[in-house]
């Protein structure tokens, strides 16, 4: 299996599976479905074309399901941007640059706890008027524009 088949099936058909297969107990306790998506769906690096692909399909497979299985399940998209997940010994033993943090129109990168508090609230009784939608965590990074000096 080349890594483009691979990186589409764990990022794409991997969620459309887990959906397809959990809809009957979702529709049953109108549940909630909280896809992780990227901000890699909106912006690239070189040599990421099956990452970015995989995470923009996510997006539209989000949008797709809420119309699909609404209105007893609905469906939303969390796209995390630069999310220091390291272990907290490896965040200890090196700790990223102040202009890592800099960069970030809230003066940070961001943590897992960001993401996980973006998820829990879609996932609450409080965004029961919120299907089909992204919510892109990135601490502003992805609306700041950025020219080289």
């Amino acid at each position: 299996q080349s890594r483009w088949e691979r990186t589409l099936a764990v990022n794409l058909t991997g969620p459309m599976l887990l959906a397809k297969h959990c809809v009957p107990y979702l529709r049953a306790h109108r549940g909630a479905i909280v896809n992780l998506t990227s901000t890699r769906a909106h912006q690239s690096e070189a040599d990421t074309e099956a990452y970015a692909a995989s995470k923009g399909g996510l997006l539209a497979l989000t949008h797709s399901l809420a119309i699909s299985l609404g209105p007893e399940v609905r469906v939303n998209a969390v796209s995390p941007g630069w999310i220091d997940s390291r272990d907290s010994q490896a965040r200890r033993d090196e700790p990223l640059r102040v202009e890592d943090h800099a960069q970030h129109p809230v003066g940070r990168v961001g943590k897992v706890e960001d993401v996980a508090a973006a998820v829990a609230w879609l996932l609450s009784g409080s965004s029961a008027f919120v299907t089909g939608q992204e919510i892109v965590v990135d601490g502003g990074f992805s609306r700041k524009m950025n020219y080289l000096d």
